[in-house]
């Protein structure tokens, strides 16, 4: 799989949400392929495998570097939804969550503020502008709350654990009788569409949970410093 990835890294793809637009280089997916390499390295020297671990590292950096020259955008503070593009897409939020960028990191918190101001519907959030974002699809969408749940987590390992809680609990208020979650919720409607009940929102709501929970104990030992490290 690795060596899939070393071949395959550099090209353009249809991204997480399998847009119906032309292919890019997804700031997300090129996270992803970094995400391989630096679990491999760090399998590897754990378990004291025989792996080319220089030329795995090699690749590990050239791909941190790329993306933090070509998706970010320091003019505007903010990782984009792919390289060179001024669209956001909430899926930047796995920064944080998978490593990449230390938590507090000034690109992780202004990317933070950019999609909660621009994707954000009364406090949820949107995987990504469907105005601007080419994704084949006529009409708007709901608010995805995967993409909302990684906010909440985003948010807790930033130091903002008080925003992060407040979100998470409204966003458990959103569940049914039975607990369930589906897919989106529609802001305007007042009411849960798409897929139910949706795995992917259950799944984002116990990392929610995990992060909320860390970040709470860490506050506890140490209140000047609610932002554990991950």
């Amino acid at each position: 799989m690795i060596e899939h990835v070393e071949k395959i890294w550099r090209e353009p793809d249809d991204g997480i949400w399998e847009t119906r637009g032309p292919r890019r280089d997804f700031t997300q997916s090129k996270v992803m392929a970094w995400v391989v390499f630096d679990r491999a390295v760090r399998l590897a020297e754990g378990f004291g495998l025989d792996a080319p671990l220089e030329r795995w590292k090699r690749t590990r950096d050239e791909i941190h570097h790329e993306i933090c020259e070509r998706g970010y955008d320091p003019v505007r503070g903010t990782f984009t939804q792919y390289y060179g593009s001024a669209e956001l897409d909430a899926s930047v939020l796995l920064i944080p969550l998978v490593g990449f960028l230390p938590p507090t990191d000034d690109r992780v918190t202004s990317t933070i503020d950019a999609i909660r101001n621009e994707l954000g519907r009364d406090g949820f959030v949107s995987r990504y502008s469907t105005t601007d974002t080419d994704d084949g699809l006529p009409g708007d969408e709901g608010q995805f709350l995967a993409c909302s749940f990684w906010l909440v987590s985003a948010l807790a390992l930033n130091g903002r654990v008080d925003e992060a809680r407040a979100l998470f609990e409204r966003l458990l208020g959103l569940t049914n009788d039975l607990g369930l979650l589906a897919e989106e919720y529609d802001v305007q409607a007042g009411r849960q569409v798409g897929n139910f009940p949706q795995a992917f929102s259950h799944l984002t709501l116990v990392g929610a949970a995990c992060a909320i929970t860390v970040a709470e104990r860490a506050r506890a030992v140490d209140p000047a410093d609610g932002a554990p490290a991950v």
